[in-house]
């Protein structure tokens, strides 16, 4: 029997399975699984007061006639907003749903699942509450449109604190961030971007010091170009990577400053931007690019075969592989163990080393909150990364423990306050708290959150979870592995 925690799931697949058979069982398992789930509980979601209510007058006190101070108190200085209603801790988890974990196009509703597991996740791990709004795009001749992301997030900016963007498409998506950060009254997050980059830049940081190596001396290659990897990219050269020794890689080979293509399509400008300060003497080859390379970070195509064993081995002592892709990496860790890969981080929770953004952007987003912040600049992403790569240096590091997980609790209200003392520091914070304070709040927020949850399961007003479910996803995977 499958046990709730799901600890012993590897037991249970049969055992003829392979390696491949396995790894595409366990994802059919979690899929069947959610399914189930979130038919039973019909989302993860709900919204909840968080006053009490006396006696019935006091409806005339939360609403109206008393609540008509409220609103002309924030009419007469908008600011008041942040304390006199719920606006200081809510994010709003904004998508087209373009591009939905692997599964691309799924339709403005098909990807409110993951906003809804945004939200869950902002909750639980960082105490700050947030909805999903999933919008649609398309213009009048069904194209996703850019300018109405833009235009729908300045519409509603004035009912929360931040907004996450998540799962937009490329190129749409560096627009959308870039015209939103420079725009908004509030901070505009785009985890798929700035989420990837800050836990990468965290296990790179400690992987370089496991390897006993500086940042600014690496030779890195960077495998894939899209929001994740170009991001990557401009928050290590920012941290001090130097570009001249970086080299990256899209679909249609090496960027240089010879990419006519990125040159001439506007679309494409943070590629461009890459293509002019990365691979001053045009590498064309991977074999050329790996050869003697300190660092991959792959973000890619989910294909085990994507980084070949041979490149792998081609790279300087004591490499270091990052490949992320999701659900299936770019290399198996066992394959780059085996050629000689010195420490390997995946985007899979049952490998060592994932790199979860899941680690850094309820933090980030609740230091941000804090402090009222107006935006989320680089230097505060760095500034998380860095509280990420020192917290989980201070408990211990090793070659398979080079980042913490979302379950290292400590971790999250410490990332907050090292957030909220850099917006601080920049300006950016409307209001000035000082680390301890920060920390507290988080901490707090944090507790509250798991209490509640933790009484409403315990007295069965939240439902358990039916054991069946998993006996049922697992021999459905079973079947689909054995029919393919």
């Amino acid at each position: 029997m499958i046990k709730e925690d799901l600890s012993n799931l590897a037991e249970c697949f049969p055992k003829e399975f392979g390696l491949v058979q396995k790894e595409k069982c366990k994802t059919l398992f979690y899929k069947k699984l959610s399914i189930l789930a979130h038919e039973f509980y019909h989302g993860k979601m709900q919204t909840f007061p968080k006053v009490p209510l006396p006696a019935f007058n006091w409806f005339n006190v939360w609403y109206t006639p008393g609540v008509s101070g409220v609103s002309t108190s924030i009419r007469d200085n908008n600011p008041l907003s942040y304390r006199l209603s719920n606006r200081s801790n809510l994010v709003a988890v904004v998508s087209d749903s373009t591009r939905v974990l692997g599964d691309g196009d799924c339709t403005p509703p098909g990807g409110l699942g993951v906003m809804e597991g945004k939200a869950f996740l902002m909750k639980y791990l960082g105490g700050v509450d947030a909805v999903a709004l999933c919008m649609d795009s398309r213009d009048e001749n069904g194209v996703h449109s850019a300018q109405k992301i833009i235009d729908f997030v300045k519409m509603v900016q004035p009912s929360f604190g931040a907004i996450n963007l998540e799962d937009i498409s490329h190129p749409n998506c560096y627009r959308v961030l870039d015209e939103l950060r420079a725009s908004c009254e509030i901070p505009v997050w785009h985890d798929d971007a700035q989420g990837t980059a800050c836990i990468t830049l965290a296990g790179v940081t400690n992987a370089l010091k496991l390897a006993g190596k500086k940042l600014s001396d690496c030779k890195i290659v960077l495998y894939g170009v899209g929001a994740a990897n170009t991001s990557i990219a401009r928050l290590m050269i920012a941290d001090g990577a130097d570009p001249k020794k970086m080299v990256l890689f899209s679909s249609k080979g090496s960027l240089h400053d010879g990419r006519e293509d990125y040159r001439t399509n506007p679309a494409f400008y943070r590629q461009w931007e890459l293509c002019k300060i990365t691979n001053p003497t045009h590498i064309l080859t991977e074999e050329e690019a790996f050869r003697g390379a300190d660092l991959v970070v792959a973000a890619s195509r989910p294909d085990p075969t994507t980084l070949h064993p041979e490149w792998i081995a081609s790279m300087a002592e004591k490499a270091i592989v990052f490949a992320c892709a999701n659900p299936v990496p770019e290399i198996y860790p066992e394959a780059a163990k085996e050629a000689g890969a010195f420490i390997v981080a995946t985007g899979r929770g049952d490998y060592p080393n994932q790199v979860n953004n899941s680690v850094c952007f309820p933090a980030i987003l609740k230091g941000t909150l804090s402090v009222h912040s107006k935006g989320i600049s680089d230097s505060m992403a760095i500034a998380a990364a860095h509280s990420i790569a020192a917290y989980a240096e201070q408990r211990g590091i090793s070659v398979n423990n080079i980042i913490p997980n979302m379950m290292e609790t400590d971790m999250f209200p410490k990332v907050a306050a090292d957030v909220a003392m850099q917006a601080c520091q920049e300006g950016l914070a409307r209001i000035t708290l000082n680390w301890d304070e920060v920390y507290a709040m988080t901490r707090d927020d944090i507790a509250q959150t798991r209490q509640m949850m933790e009484l409403l399961t315990r007295e069965q007003i939240i439902p358990q979870v039916n054991p069946q479910w998993l006996q049922e996803a697992m021999d459905w995977a079973v079947q689909q592995v054995r029919e393919a």
